[in-house]
């Protein structure tokens, strides 16, 4: 029996099958549209013309550089260049300015934003949220309770030189002692007792009096007698209900224990003073600037 009686017709179309069958179901052996074929070469010889005018084939080391010699990153770098070059004057003004100047300025304020906005994201985010809400042992930037000032020369200093951070010479630095091994248990309590009173409803009246004197004895030096806080020592205000740490007694009396100190790196020797600036005045910009 010769092949072509072996082929098997499709009674309904009249098409031959292929041979394939999935369930009863039959594969027809239609040719495909010519349109579609001619379209598919046309692609193949696209593709190798391609390959030869373009950076196509990976090599060991590098690609091959196509006739034409075109390259995206050199195309990026030169529109980087435009974008830098086309900003110059701006940039060269905020290098410059004071930056109380910089906030005169609304065209001069809104680049600056905008660029600290871009900056932020990238380097900061991370930390204090994409909404600068902050979050537990990371200050929420979008108020205006500030450990080391709000004014616009005090956050380029924050962020130029960070908080803790030892290898900066210029950084801010405050150490609150822990008071474990000064303080018994009960007094430690009965402080954190008082501190919650400055702010709200104590969960233990009782203990407020007796708190108000070790307040007075170990914390108002430097927290203030009202809880105010002192920004040149970097202690935190304490009569506002704003707290890094958690603010319920047991919170309050864990840190006073054995305090938390938290580490900001300074950005200065990282990215420069002028997205520094770019940084200071986005950040004066969220609302809590003062």
């Amino acid at each position: 029996m010769s092949d072509q009686d072996k082929r098997e017709v499709d009674e309904i179309s009249g098409v031959e099958t292929t041979g394939h069958e999935w369930d009863g179901i039959k594969e027809l052996n239609n040719p495909l549209p010519r349109w579609w074929l001619w379209t598919f070469y046309a692609t193949i010889v696209w593709s190798i013309g391609y390959t030869i005018a373009y950076p196509a084939w990976p090599l060991v080391n590098s690609a091959t550089q196509g006739v034409l010699g075109y390259s995206s990153r050199a195309e990026l770098h030169r529109e980087v260049e435009q974008v830098q070059l086309s900003r110059s004057d701006q940039t060269a003004q905020l290098a410059s300015l004071d930056l109380n100047e910089v906030l005169a300025d609304d065209a001069l304020r809104n680049f600056a934003i905008a660029g600290g906005a871009a900056a932020y994201r990238v380097n900061c985010s991370q930390c204090h949220g994409t909404g600068a809400q902050g979050a537990e042992g990371f200050p929420n930037l979008n108020d205006d309770n500030w450990i080391w000032g709000g004014t616009i020369e005090d956050l380029h200093h924050t962020i130029a030189h960070g908080v803790r951070d030892h290898a900066d010479f210029d950084t801010r630095i405050s150490e609150m002692p822990a008071f474990a091994g000064v303080m018994t248990r009960r007094e430690i309590a009965e402080t954190a007792a008082f501190v919650a009173s400055l702010s709200r409803e104590p969960e233990n009246p009782d203990l407020v009096e007796a708190g108000a004197e070790h307040f007075e004895v170990y914390c108002a030096a430097c927290h203030g007698f009202n809880g105010e806080g002192e920004r040149l020592l970097g202690a935190p205000s304490l009569n506002n209900p704003i707290w890094l740490y958690g603010g319920s007694e047991a919170e309050i009396a864990a840190q006073i224990a054995q305090p938390r100190h938290g580490v900001m790196p300074g950005w200065a020797d990282r990215l420069g003073d002028v997205t520094v600036r770019k940084l200071a005045v986005f950040v004066h910009s969220l609302g809590g600037g003062e």
